[in-house]
């Protein structure tokens, strides 16, 4: 599988998945559904983000890394 994502675009999926996963775990503002949904989102960015390749960028045709 070839990455589709640079360096900045990983880092940035990372750091919105910690905020949800603080948002959903650490404050009582996601509460039902939406806790679901921040762990979901969260999940899907972390993947991701370490795999380095975007389904939906692949699909779209874009990539944010230089090198690929």
């Amino acid at each position: 599988m070839q990455t589709n994502m640079g360096k900045f675009d990983r880092g940035g999926r990372l750091a919105i998945a910690a905020v949800l996963l603080v948002l959903a775990f650490a404050t009582s503002a996601l509460s039902g559904v939406l806790f679901w949904i921040a762990l979901i989102v969260a999940a899907v960015f972390t993947v991701t983000a370490f795999v380095g390749n975007c389904p939906l960028y692949a699909i779209i045709g874009l990539k944010t890394c230089r090198d690929c």
